[in-house]
């Protein structure tokens, strides 16, 4: 039996459908064309919140610092957008939901070179070169948490992969959002939920179809669909997806290999939701929860992380 959804997010749900719909806006939303027409009215951080826009290599990342940072962490966060679309405001409101949720820390959000005009690997180079910054800057990597939705969550796996094989130091977990871990379309819900995807369904138009990003390269590459990398070594993750997604594979078969490489792995799916739900924060019940989760798991993490460094401590006084 199916767990019922909250009235709130079956008219999202809806809303979203006729939105994506040939007789309205369809073609233009899933191809990503519409997001790059729309210009967005500045984004102002709360009153206590400064935001600083810094380089990092040829990548912009704005950090947002709360009022009062409590302790060391930090979030290193990759937008979503299919590697075709810049970062946008509601990745804004996700950076401080993630400052909030973790106790007041800093959140570094890199707003990545794109494709067309920047294809793979210029997402992947500038998501090191902004991780590198965090630790040019004292972070180590047990304080970071590498936090994305949609292709930046595949792009988390991918930085988290390269940065296991250039030998640097991990972060402590991943929040993967909806990933996008196969752009090759392999997995069986791009068939299942071909339909029922409010937001990438019904068309082989769409954004994930297109190969704007891969171009001349094969899109099995495992920087580009982390699905067919290696995950030995890889620091815990969660997976949050819902079960109408047509990427709900890239989920749910990352989470198997991840699990069978001996990886720490929550996946957690959610009824009926769909694709990146959490845009709508406090707004829905099933999005409140995801987020919850979200800090419970980090919380989690960095207890366990604590806890395994007590003897080290003891045995050096």
């Amino acid at each position: 039996m199916k767990k019922e959804i909250s009235v709130r997010a079956k008219v999202v749900r809806e809303l979203l459908r006729l939105a994506t719909s040939e007789r309205l806006l369809g073609p233009q939303i899933k191809n990503g064309m519409l997001s790059k027409k729309v210009h967005e009215a500045p984004w102002h951080p709360p009153d206590g919140y400064s935001l600083l826009r810094v380089k990092a290599g040829g990548c912009d990342v704005e950090i947002l610092t709360p009022p009062q940072v409590a302790g060391e962490k930090a979030v290193l966060q990759l937008h979503g957008g299919g590697y075709i679309g810049r970062m946008k405001n509601r990745h804004r409101n996700f950076a401080k939901r993630y400052s909030d949720a973790m106790g007041g820390i800093k959140v570094f959000s890199a707003d990545y070179r794109v494709a067309p005009k920047h294809p793979y690997p210029a997402a992947l180079q500038d998501a090191y070169s902004a991780y590198c910054m965090l630790l040019n800057l004292g972070y180590r990597g047990k304080e970071l948490v590498l936090a994305g939705d949609s292709a930046g969550g595949g792009l988390c796996l991918a930085l988290a992969a390269y940065l296991r094989d250039q030998g640097k130091e991990l972060p402590a977990a991943m929040v993967l959002m909806s990933p996008w871990t196969d752009l090759t379309a392999s997995g069986e819900s791009y068939e299942k939920n071909f339909y029922t995807d409010p937001l990438f369904g019904g068309t082989k138009e769409s954004m994930i179809y297109s190969g704007q990003y891969y171009q001349g390269h094969d899109p099995s590459e495992p920087y580009i669909s982390p699905l067919f990398g290696s995950f030995e070594g890889l620091p815990p993750m969660l997976f949050q997806v819902g079960s109408e997604e047509m990427l709900l594979s890239d989920s749910v078969d990352a989470a198997k290999k991840a699990r069978e490489s001996g990886c720490q792995v929550r996946l957690s799916v959610y009824e009926g939701m769909f694709h990146v739900f959490q845009t709508a924060l406090e707004r829905l019940p099933e999005s409140e929860k995801a987020w919850e989760e979200a800090l419970e798991f980090t919380e989690e993490i960095f207890s366990s992380s604590c806890e395994q460094e007590i003897p080290e401590k003891k045995g050096m006084q």
